[in-house]
């Protein structure tokens, strides 16, 4: 289903990419050290404020895979898919409080960097090598491909030409003035994705409803897919294996945000660039209570699209449809909001990407360059990236239909194990860089043979049982096997808790306090 933009519409999207490049170009020259050393391209001189960190936290979140795949999973399997977005709101918080103290002591540029104070520099490589690939060919991919196929659908332009802008819109606005330019843009980007998405959700419920209003839009919807409204599902429920049960709320799926928002290097980047921690920590509420927003976004118009447009031929074209709805001019705004998250994305990623490459891998091997030296091949990097990409992205994702519910199941190979190696070093001081290594690869080990094994077991349940044997796993290695030489010459000791402080201020209390009180209140109402 094509759905044709007008020239007003052309007009409007155009406009909006010219003022953001224009914004962009501004903010990387605003100041005459901009790109002059890592710590400005990387970390935007390490001066960005709450409402940048919070807004750019999001946008880095909210791309393709969130809009058009969870609300093509809204479509398939209703608002359960939103436990991704409402319990991301509670972590966020979590890592807020207990994670980002540490990594802001230790005045680190990336995960990986972490990795080598509190263990040593294999398990920075292994794992520094692993991201560099489920950055490229999952998440890269992932957004490129979804965003080809919305630019496809609301502009009838060829997929691969959409990804092709795409990729050349990131560049263009991006690669020059690195994290800062990606972070402040973001607050436009942001802005323009939840008041036009928000709009959407208000013209669906009103479409459903035949012009009755939102409240009687949204009383049909409940009354001809109730079962789209589950957000516990039952055993018998045909997407069960994708979001089973009680699982959302007290198993695996804690392990996935864990390492999501606490150890993912492009979304924590933002708040690793804070001016301090306090800073910090008022983007990272800020951004929970955002996520509390979203499925109003990204899952209701695929709920909608159920009584709207019954007959799609793939899930994933929910909601670029639903944008039929919008008058002429607005439509273009909208489109534009669903560009923005998704070249913010794509930026975001990019950079993180190079700042891996650079500072962990490339850095290592060539100690003696010049600061601007380092700031070019992290822009090279971000480049090739973004065209490896481009490349694999429809062989890679072209025949899935729910894009969205494959990233989690790949990434879940992997997380149980990225999550155990950061909270056993941070909370066991006994864990040695062995441990690491063996739940870093038991992780896999775990996940395959189980899949094989228990094709019937749900893949959170997956995630929950394998974090569980990791941890096992790390706990014995580091106690029965001798520690690698770097840990006995007290590596462990890098890391110090004793001078950390978790206690958090009133307001961010209040915060996550607030938090907490509406989760339970959307839980019990849609149990």
């Amino acid at each position: 289903m094509n759905i044709s933009l007008h020239s007003t519409d052309i007009a409007v999207f155009s406009a909006y990419v010219l003022g953001l490049l224009a914004i962009a170009l501004w903010i990387s020259r605003s100041e005459k050290k901009e790109g002059a050393n890592t710590e400005d391209y990387f970390l935007a001189s390490k001066a960005l404020p709450w409402w940048a960190i919070g807004a750019s936290l999001i946008a880095s979140n909210i791309s393709a895979e969130q809009i058009i795949g969870m609300s093509g999973s809204g479509y398939a399997m209703g608002l359960a898919i939103a436990s991704y977005e409402w319990m991301a709101a509670i972590t966020l918080i979590l890592v807020g409080k207990y994670m980002l103290p540490i990594f802001l002591k230790q005045q680190i540029y990336t995960m990986p960097q972490y990795l080598a104070q509190r263990y040593d520099d294999r398990v920075k490589t292994t794992m520094a090598v692993f991201w560099l690939a489920v950055y490229v060919f999952v998440n890269l991919t992932a957004v490129l491909w979804l965003g080809g196929l919305a630019i496809e659908t609301v502009a009838g332009v060829d997929a691969l030409y959409g990804m092709m802008f795409l990729v050349v819109f990131s560049v263009a606005y991006s690669l020059y003035g690195g994290l800062k330019a990606v972070a402040f843009t973001d607050i436009l980007q942001v802005t323009l994705l939840v008041f036009g998405g928000l709009f959407l959700s208000y013209l669906a419920l009103d479409a459903v409803s035949d012009g009755q209003g939102v409240l009687a839009g949204f009383g049909v919807l409940t009354e001809q897919v109730p079962t789209h409204f589950d957000m516990i599902l039952s055993p018998d429920n045909a997407h069960y294996m994708s979001l089973p049960g009680l699982s959302v709320l007290i198993g695996g799926m804690w392990v996935m945000n864990f390492s999501y928002w606490g150890f993912n290097q492009y979304i924590i980047q933002r708040a690793l660039a804070a001016k301090d921690l306090n800073e910090a920590q008022k983007g990272i509420a800020f951004a929970a209570y955002l996520k509390l927003l979203m499925p109003l976004i990204v899952v209701l118009p695929g709920i909608a699209a159920v009584v709207l447009y019954p007959n799609l031929t793939a899930p994933d074209k929910a909601y670029p449809s639903m944008m039929s709805l919008m008058p002429v001019g607005i439509k273009g705004l909208v489109f534009a909001a669903l560009v923005a998250a998704i070249v913010s994305s794509l930026a975001s990623m990019t950079n993180s990407i190079s700042t891996i490459f650079t500072m962990d891998i490339y850095k290592k091997l060539h100690a003696e360059k010049s600061q601007s030296h380092y700031v070019n091949v992290g822009r090279v990097t971000a480049l090739l990236a973004l065209i490896v990409a481009l490349l694999v992205a429809k062989p890679l994702l072209g025949q899935f239909e729910q894009a969205f519910q494959y990233i989690q199941e790949f990434t879940g190979f992997f997380t149980p194990g990225i999550v155990v190696i950061f909270v056993m070093g941070m909370f066991y001081k006994g864990t040695t860089a062995n441990g690491a290594l063996a739940a870093a690869f038991g992780s896999a080990l775990f996940s395959l043979s189980l899949k094989f094994a228990m094709p019937s077991l749900p893949f959170m349940d997956r995630v929950g049982l394998v974090f569980m044997l990791c941890l096992l796993l790390c706990f014995v290695v580091s106690k029965l096997f001798k520690a690698h030489e770097r840990d006995s010459e007290g590596t462990s000791e890098c890391v110090q808790l004793s001078d950390v402080s978790f206690v958090t201020k009133t307001g961010f209390n209040v915060a996550a306090l607030g938090v907490v009180v509406i989760l339970i209140a959307l839980y019990a109402t849609w149990w």
